[in-house]
């Protein structure tokens, strides 16, 4: 029988499969019904930095408005913040009381301010790794790459500084030159990298004239991004590489194994398609790896990367070509 067992970030995985952060992994009886459908690990919903900014900030505005003494504000804003953490933390020694995989902490952070003291409390509550999903739009116009980049690094290095579990980074591809920040972050201490975050995207509503959110699933075809980019990369990091954004069956799966990947993250196939899913992943992952005559996912992990390529620049070429240059409307 095929073994699909796997490693990420120093733990050992039953599969490659982990439940990404989402609302599915925010309460203690959904996270222990993926443990049931054989997710390997879980990444817990992430605690937004900007959520508990924006919620103090509209506390410390309503505390003006109505004239209460100023000296109160930084309670409001001690109180807020506790509240949000403490919440979290809960959830954290929750799910390693009533689970047997792995429970990996999430922080969606934009500055370098107060979270790093928050990472280590992540850490005492029992996470078996931290990870960080950073984003930074990049629409400052006033602001180099350089300095937009250096933040990341902060951070990152903040971070490692408070921690000993280990950290992963979840990504954009929004980098002026993805390759060579891949190849750093890599090399900050971080065990593993995320690639790629799967983001909030603004549409408008012409009736309600309205900005409202939309394509919030991704889709199978999403899988092209990070399947290029887990092949460029996957033999010049110095970490893992997790795949996410675009894996919703057992061919995406395979696929970025193929590239390198030491697992994959996967949300919105099991919002469409029920937690049944990761069972049929791995079935079609098992079938095809005794079909193939594979007896471990090393036997095949990267066969396919930039690196073992027959033609690699396939990895490079952003146009078409040939290949779709006849094709008629």
């Amino acid at each position: 029988m095929a073994d699909v067992s796997t490693k990420y970030l120093g733990l050992e995985l039953k599969n490659p499969i982990i439940a990404s952060s989402s609302t599915l992994t925010d309460n203690i009886e959904s996270i222990v019904e993926l443990e049931k459908h054989n997710a390997a690990a879980i990444v817990l919903r992430s605690i937004f930095e900007e959520e508990i900014t924006l919620e103090s900030d509209h506390v410390t505005e309503q505390a003006v408005r109505e004239g209460f003494p100023e000296e109160l504000f930084d309670y409001y804003d001690k109180k807020i913040k506790q509240k949000n953490t403490d919440e979290y933390l809960r959830l954290i020694s929750d799910a390693k009381a009533k689970t047997s995989i792995p429970i990996i902490g999430s922080i969606n952070c934009f500055s370098t301010h107060e979270w790093t003291y928050f990472a280590k409390k992540i850490e005492d509550a029992g996470a078996d790794a931290l990870e960080l999903n950073l984003f930074l739009l990049p629409s400052k116009p006033n602001s180099t790459c350089e300095e937009n980049e250096k933040l990341y690094f902060d951070i990152v290095n903040k971070v490692l500084n408070e921690i000993s579990i280990p950290l992963t980074l979840k990504i954009s591809h929004y980098f002026s030159n993805l390759a060579v920040t891949i190849e750093k972050l890599s090399q900050t201490g971080a065990k593993g990298l995320v690639l790629f975050n799967k983001f909030f995207s603004p549409d408008f509503d012409i009736e309600e004239e309205k900005v409202v959110p939309t394509y919030i699933f991704s889709n199978p075809q999403d899988i092209a991004i990070s399947l290029r980019w887990i092949a460029i990369m996957s033999e010049r990091v110095q970490c893992d590489l997790a795949a996410s954004t675009g894996v919703h069956d057992g061919e995406g799966l395979i696929k970025q194994i193929l590239a390198g990947a030491n697992a994959v993250q996967i949300a919105s196939t099991l919002y469409k398609n029920g937690m049944e899913q990761i069972n049929l992943m791995l079935d079609e992952l098992k079938n095809w790896m005794e079909r193939k005559n594979y007896a471990t996912l090393d036997d095949f992990r990267g066969k396919l990367s930039y690196s073992k390529s027959n033609d690699p620049a396939m990895f490079e070429r952003v146009q078409f070509m040939k290949y779709f240059g006849s094709v008629n409307d």
